[in-house]
């Protein structure tokens, strides 16, 4: 009997290299981009994306235009170059970062009519493990009953993939809400919309979710410096799935919050006032930064009954 035709797309580099190691059949690709920020359009790969993603890459993170080429663009041609396989199987974390990179994949390939069928592995916890971790951190033994366990993506699942990207590339997150409560087998795209949802900033406070959740770490934990901040960060930062430079950026625009001294970290009067809700610091923060299609100042996060709010 001929062998499937597999193609293996990963949200990273060392995932690839553990498949690879794992001698699965097929072939592999990897997706290097990070969507869930910055500005993006909705044709992933056009000359309006490449030059918004370009852009914003180079301002804040200092990617060159050579090395976008070299590391996205060029993957990029490869997956629209694809043709034949009898299975794609989607290497993704549970978390927002993760997920935002999947739904510009699949409406990439569907944009250039690949249509699978689609599978997907995605960290989540098998029958015998103690824990949730993430697929780059599994055993190879542990990675390769994931991969035996993988989910196969219905043609509603694949639909549903592409309308929340096209949201997210729009200028009204508000209808993203509404598809919170849609069932599909991507486990934690609900949690990951929610994630983003919760991104825009409070209408109490001006400071989304994420930075609350740091602010609170400074006043829970004795912690010695902004480099141990970081960490903490990371480790308990939930559905978000930053890497440690995107949590610098948000540590970075937190600091008039709080200060170091030879005793460590601690909040000022402001972070005080921020975490207890006294004050709004909504001007203070209010910058152009971007999600996918709006600015994250246009919108308000009411906390009480979880909806969006336009300025």
């Amino acid at each position: 009997m001929e062998e499937k035709k597999i193609l293996h797309i990963t949200n990273g580099d060392d995932l690839s290299e553990q498949i690879l190691n794992l001698k699965l059949p097929g072939d592999v690709i990897t997706w290097r981009e990070m969507l869930c920020e910055g500005p993006a359009s909705m044709d992933v790969g056009d000359e309006e994306f490449v030059t918004l993603r370009k852009t914003f890459l180079c301002e804040k993170y200092k990617i060159t235009e050579d090395r976008y080429q070299k590391e996205f663009l060029a993957e990029l041609v490869k997956l629209a170059a694809i043709n034949n396989y009898d299975e794609v199987v989607l290497w993704f974390e549970f978390d927002l970062f993760s997920h935002m990179n999947m739904l510009a994949l699949i409406s990439f390939l569907l944009q250039n009519k690949k249509i699978g069928p689609f599978s997907l592995v995605c960290s989540r916890k098998l029958k015998g493990e103690e824990e949730m971790a993430p697929l780059s951190q599994l055993s190879p033994k542990h990675l390769k009953e994931h991969y035996k366990q993988r989910i196969s993506l219905t043609d509603e699942d694949i639909q549903t993939a592409q309308l929340i990207w096209e949201l997210y590339c729009s200028k009204n997150p508000k209808r993203l809400a509404s598809e919170i409560k849609k069932t599909t087998n991507f486990e934690y795209l609900s949690s990951s919309i929610r994630a983003h949802i919760e991104r825009f900033p409070s209408v109490k406070t001006g400071l989304n979710t994420l930075e609350v959740n740091v602010l609170k770490l400074i006043r829970e934990h004795k912690i010695t410096s902004v480099n141990h901040l970081l960490g903490y960060a990371l480790q308990y930062q939930g559905y978000y799935g930053y890497v440690d430079v995107q949590m610098q950026r948000v540590l970075d625009k937190l600091s008039p919050f709080y200060e170091s001294s030879e005793n460590g970290l601690s909040l000022n009067d402001d972070g005080l006032k921020a975490l207890n809700g006294t004050k709004n610091y909504y001007q203070n923060l209010k910058d152009d930064e971007y999600y996918g299609g709006v600015r994250k100042y246009d919108f308000l996060y009411d906390p009480d009954n979880h909806d969006i709010l336009k300025l």
